[in-house]
């Protein structure tokens, strides 16, 4: 696609070096004699170029020659003219037909500068899903695949896959941007009916409305997909809503489901309230209660297990592999909320589970600054639970998801300090005089450190104690500290400490928070990226206030 020098046009596109296919050659860009003397200047008429644009011109100017061009106003002038131009057909060319189509542009006056190389390019850098004609070629489909496919294998660490899954690797907005462009907009427009009737009909890709999807939340989705080696991911508004929804797209009307004593409340009061709503019942289980699982599975039509692991606040672990083939057995689904284990320190998915799910506040964007969910698992089960949440909503907002995609390039340098930080801490912490019982399963102690060794790379930033007192101790033990902050999240760079039986449970009185095993002297703290040796500077002189 090049113009040989002499030509008086301005330079709006890279080299011709740049634009070449995998044979090397160079395709011609034609104009018609006839319209040449109206359309170039005279050095230029004088050269007797000849232009013919693509097809897809449109979509090439406005994306890679824009950015190049030494006129931006011109390339836009230029992109303008020919999307307007009425000798654009107006039924979609077939994929074939489009290989070979061409029209003319007329290049305004303004365009009349010179240039020694002009080129278009063929966009090799970004695979074309869609034609400039509006259809869809598979063929450029299953080429973006495997171009994605390609570069994936060239990273084989979950930390290059944090930067780069998603953006660098097959991003479907083209763009120079390093980052991922934020694409704040309710609604996706079609050039003419017949490309609306091919998106409606799998040929065309878009979006078509907010709430079904977007750009920048779909790159994110790409990311967290390569983390958790899922199918398909799928973000919303909140942890909340993702369990919430997960569970009405997957548990029947009634139905019935197995969960664990130890979890976010939140979780449990949806399940004890709402579901039974639904005709759905639920039995509990304690997180370790291999027997009782069995039970429960063997007289019940069980359709789902669902659990935390590690739990809120005491962190047990379920034994992932095992639960998953006795829910199988039988069946049942297994669905694990990680929100306490990001995917650098388990994958619930390759132990077994059919779908994980995260409160993405939590580790996932680590910055304490946005709200989030995600789920994760087979496109089958991803695609129940996306149906059901372009119905009642919950989307993520796609300045969420920028501010997630940040945050998750650092989250395996975060969790590595977190998962140092918390197991020292734990470690210092059961020694400690003033402390009478430190919960963390990466302790010999904690009665399922044996499995957390097994399906866990990294025991997490978390560690829950009790502290030698009662409620009023308890206070001003957390009132003493100067770096933590008193507040209801974790998994965050700050450090965030909260004594449950106030933050979560103080609506109930204290004999009913420790049937949910809540003491008053409960302490739940989130270890930041802050140094180690400031924190238990922090927390001796803590201590010695009380």
């Amino acid at each position: 696609m090049a113009v040989s020098s002499g030509c008086c046009l301005p330079k709006l596109f890279p080299a011709a070096s740049d634009c070449r296919g995998d044979s090397g050659a160079l395709p011609r860009l034609e104009i018609p004699a006839a319209a040449s003397s109206r359309l170039l200047s005279p050095r230029c008429r004088a050269s007797g170029l000849i232009l013919r644009f693509p097809p897809n011109f449109v979509r090439q100017l406005s994306t890679k020659a824009r950015r190049n061009c030494s006129n931006i106003g011109v390339a836009q002038i230029v992109a303008a003219s020919w999307s307007n131009n009425s000798a654009l057909p107006e039924t979609p060319l077939s994929a074939s037909a489009a290989a070979d189509a061409a029209a003319t542009v007329a290049i305004p006056a303004e365009a009349d500068a010179c240039a020694a190389t002009v080129a278009i390019p063929a966009e090799a850098d970004v695979p074309t899903l869609v034609g400039g004609d509006g259809t869809s070629d598979p063929s450029q489909i299953r080429a973006a695949d495997s171009k994605a496919a390609a570069i994936a294998a060239l990273l084989s660490s979950d930390g290059s896959l944090a930067v780069h899954a998603g953006e660098r690797l097959g991003r479907v907005i083209t763009t120079d941007a390093i980052t991922t462009p934020v694409v704040n907009t309710s609604a996706y427009w079609f050039k003419n009916s017949n490309e609306l009737i091919d998106f409606k009909e799998g040929r065309h890709s878009s979006f078509e409305y907010g709430r079904y999807g977007n750009p920048t939340t779909e790159a994110l989705e790409e990311k967290m997909s390569a983390l958790e080696k899922a199918e398909s991911t799928l973000f919303v508004s909140s942890g909340m809503y993702a369990s919430v929804a997960m569970l009405t797209a997957l548990v029947p009307a009634g139905g019935h489901i197995i969960t664990t004593t130890d979890c976010y409340r939140k979780t449990r009061i949806f399940i004890q309230n709402e579901l039974p709503k639904m005709g759905i019942l639920a039995t509990v289980i304690d997180p370790a209660d291999m027997d009782a699982l069995r039970s429960a599975l063997d007289q019940n039509n069980v359709s789902l297990f669902f659990t935390e692991s590690p739990t809120n606040p005491f962190l047990r672990c379920v034994d992932i592999e095992l639960v998953s083939k006795l829910c199988h057995s039988k069946g049942a689904l297994v669905c694990i909320d990680g929100t306490f284990a990001p995917p650098f320190n388990q994958k619930a998915l390759t132990l077994g589970a059919d779908v994980v799910l995260h409160s993405a506040t939590k580790f996932i964007a680590g910055h304490n600054d946005v709200l989030g969910g995600c789920i994760s698992g087979s496109e089958e089960l991803i695609s129940k639970i996306r149906k059901y949440h372009h119905v009642i909503g919950g989307v993520l907002n796609p300045n969420a998801a920028y501010m997630i995609l940040r945050g998750m390039k650092t989250l395996h340098l975060r969790v590595q300090q977190q998962n140092h930080t918390a197991l020292r801490m734990a470690q210092f912490l059961e020694e400690h005089p003033k402390i009478i019982r430190v919960y963390y399963p990466g302790l010999p102690s904690h009665p399922e450190h044996h499995i957390a060794k097994q399906q866990m790379t990294g025991f997490g930033g978390v560690v829950s104690f009790e502290v030698a007192g009662d409620l009023r101790t308890t206070m001003k033990f957390v009132d003493s500290l100067k770096i933590p902050y008193i507040a209801p999240s974790f998994g965050g760079c700050e450090s965030i400490v909260d004594q449950p039986a106030i933050m979560s449970y103080w609506d109930l009185s204290a004999s009913e928070r420790v049937t949910y095993g809540i003491k008053d002297n409960l302490i739940r703290f989130s270890f930041g990226v802050e140094d180690f040796e400031d924190l238990k500077a922090d927390i001796i002189q803590a201590l010695e206030s009380i």
